[in-house]
């Protein structure tokens, strides 16, 4: 294991957790938006994330993006006959987006974001004490 492996693994945790936050932001965004590119409601947007497989010789691999994908849930029925959105029967379909649910992630997304500078400071604080010790 290398000596910057820690800083490391936080620098792939807070990349990961960036782009988490992004997602979400982009989902309370469009959480009203009844029309999109392809002239459906918008779908909500998941981030998966994995273990990123170390190196032969590596204990830490940190985490990687496999990719940001579509959540299949089907989108909410919510009545408002006046909407010129609105089906025969009055109804319009919404975006699959929970803003309770979003707000929840997100604040999970950021403990994960400050954990991972805490860990990175205390990386840097330890390879400090110890240049000033072989000095």
């Amino acid at each position: 294991m290398g000596m910057f492996d820690s800083l490391n693994v936080s620098a792939s945790g807070m990349t990961a957790t960036q782009l988490w936050m992004d997602v979400i932001s982009s989902n309370l965004a469009n959480a009203d938006s009844t029309k999109s590119a392809n002239g459906k409601p918008y779908q909500r947007e998941e981030v998966e994330l994995s273990q990123a497989s170390p190196s032969f010789g590596e204990v830490l691999g940190g985490v990687q993006v496999d990719g940001i994908v579509k959540d299949p849930s089907p989108p909410k029925m919510v009545y408002d006959p006046g909407n010129p959105e609105a089906n025969k029967s009055g109804y319009v379909a919404m975006p699959n987006v929970n803003p309770v649910t979003e707000m929840v992630d997100l604040i999970s997304a950021s403990r994960g974001y400050e954990s991972n500078v805490t860990a990175m400071n205390a990386a840097k604080q330890m390879f400090s004490n110890t240049f000033s010790i072989l000095r």
